[in-house]
């Protein structure tokens, strides 16, 4: 069985979106796991700047030459960043997931919302 990377600092989703909190924000991602679901990746639809989410609104969309996924917010809040090179580079999710592979930048509105999220130990349990 094929092991996982997991970040011991980032919180996690059902849904396999990972965060990692900076003060009042977060960059957000996708898990080792689901760009491994997905395979190669060939597009992502970013959400715009600005944009303000609820938790688990969809707001961004990857195509792979496999499937289509929904990235879902793990949080509420303002998209404040997207990662521009993913226009051009798609494949930057699975080459690097939880480095240069970030998806969007959230200034968090609701911080009671990540109590709700799964720590690195209760992701592993999902995918294992």
């Amino acid at each position: 069985m094929k092991k996982y990377k997991v970040r011991p600092d980032y919180l996690y989703t059902e849904t396999h979106e990972w965060i990692k909190i900076e003060n009042s924000s977060g960059i957000v991602g996708i898990t080792d796991y689901a760009q491994d679901q997905l395979h190669d990746i060939v597009y992502i639809e970013l959400p715009e700047i600005g944009l303000n989410v609820k938790k688990g609104d969809v707001v961004a969309e990857i195509e792979s030459v496999k499937a289509v996924a929904e990235i879902y917010s793990p949080v509420s809040g303002q998209i404040i960043d997207i990662n521009k090179e993913l226009e051009g580079s798609p494949e930057l999710i699975n080459q690097s997931p939880y480095d240069d592979g970030w998806i969007f930048k959230i200034q968090i509105s609701d911080k009671n919302e990540i109590k709700s999220l799964l720590t690195p130990e209760q992701y592993l349990e999902i995918i294992e």
